[in-house]
């Protein structure tokens, strides 16, 4: 047997793995890296989160993406440059935060990556009838692999596609391997550049479990600050947003797209939530000159109006819920506040009331996917789940 084989076998059959979580999202915030002790799987799954860092990326690595990041015609040439160049800036995160947490990288199992999303395109978005769902993430799991010297899990999405999902959202595996409770109806509200949130029933039937994006998050919002903003990247505490008043006008425009009346569960991003959307609302409304401050009020309850609605659809107005939230628009005071005003039979924490660091949230739950690949077989989903394909997600890159 191959000896990479042989050590992917040896760490399967342990009944624990150290696994590093990688997530960068639409946002383009940073990469966020989370060291997981990780036992057992499925139902079985323990976590302890050891150790946590976001490293925000420089202004190079930013605009580096955006040459790619949602356009519809890119340079080919560009974004296969990219694919391993992505992999190699996170590989070198890795390398010094390893150091800086005296952990050798031999004594790391398993990397799990979820890469950066460049394009999302469901079917329900690109409407090209013989086309299916696509989705593409870069930063190849090889290149990280070979630089780290640690066995790589990526490209999770692809299989969630293949066997009849959107590749999103996938928080709602781990989710429900992690967060669920007993007796307890909780939300896990995740509000990155895109909103999306999982039901888990207190009941752990997983034939109940429910995921759905909801619309955006920051998307709109953090590129409308960086168009007018220089060398700001999103709103910190709805400093903006906060001496504007909300245009009701352009609130209705924007809520005008067939997205919204779409049956849950559904998918979407940066591809439709953008800039181009909002100067579309804005001519449609006639609101083209109202004032920075105006607009990013207006965008601020856009995006959680429709959390709100998402939200109010798919519940029982007759049970209470407990939303636990994660993502940056958690730290938006006038986000937060929106919602929890319009949502009073719903109580709101965040992750850290169950041991995990918000900001680390999505990093920890590639962490179980890469624990699932290795270990699991998807089982403890009933087949069939709407959205949910009961199935083992990522490929696998040995470093040698």
């Amino acid at each position: 047997m191959n000896s990479t084989i042989e050590k992917l076998y040896a760490i399967a059959q342990k009944p624990g793995r150290l696994i590093l979580g990688l997530m960068s999202g639409t946002s383009l915030d940073g990469l966020d890296v989370a060291l997981c002790s990780v036992t057992g799987c499925g139902l079985q799954t323990k976590l302890e989160l050891i150790q946590f860092e976001s490293v925000p990326f420089d202004a190079d690595f930013k605009n580096e993406i955006k040459t790619v990041f949602s356009k519809q015609q890119v340079s080919l040439e560009k974004l296969t440059l990219l694919n391993p160049w992505i992999a190699l800036q996170h590989a070198n995160i890795i390398n010094s935060l390893l150091k800086k947490w005296n952990i050798k990288n031999e004594t790391v199992d398993l990397i799990a990556s979820h890469g950066q999303t460049i394009y999302h395109a469901p079917k329900s978005l690109h409407g090209q009838s013989k086309f299916g769902n696509a989705t593409l993430q870069i930063g190849d799991g090889d290149h990280l692999a070979v630089a780290t010297g640690i066995i790589t899990i990526s490209d999770f999405r692809q299989k969630h596609i293949a066997t009849g999902g959107e590749g999103a959202p996938l928080a709602v595996y781990g989710d429900f391997l992690i967060f669920g409770k007993a007796g307890e109806d909780r939300i896990l509200l995740n509000i990155g550049g895109i909103a999306n949130f999982t039901y888990l029933p207190g009941n752990m039937n997983s034939n109940f479990i429910f995921s759905t994006d909801a619309g955006p998050g920051n998307t709109i919002m953090d590129a409308y600050m960086q168009q007018q903003f220089e060398g700001k990247y999103f709103d910190k505490d709805a400093t903006v947003a906060l001496q504007g008043k909300i245009n009701f006008e352009l609130l209705v425009a924007l809520k005008d797209n067939d997205f919204f009346s779409k049956p849950f569960p559904k998918t979407t991003g940066p591809e439709l939530f953008n800039l181009d959307y909002l100067k579309n609302a804005k001519e449609k409304s006639s609101t083209q000159n109202i004032s920075i401050e105006d607009t990013m009020a207006t965008l601020n309850i856009f995006s959680a109006d429709t959390i709100i609605d998402a939200l109010v659809k798919s519940t029982d107005k007759n049970k209470k819920y407990k939303i636990f939230s994660s993502g940056g628009g958690m730290h938006n005071p006038l986000l937060m506040q929106h919602l929890q005003k319009a949502l009073p039979n719903f109580s709101f924490a965040t992750t850290t009331a169950l041991n995990i660091d918000p900001d680390a949230k999505e990093a920890v739950l590639f962490a179980i996917l890469a624990n699932e690949c290795v270990c699991g077989n998807g089982n403890y989903l009933q087949k069939g789940i709407n959205g949910m394909p009961a199935v083992s997600m990522g490929k696998i890159s040995f470093p040698d």
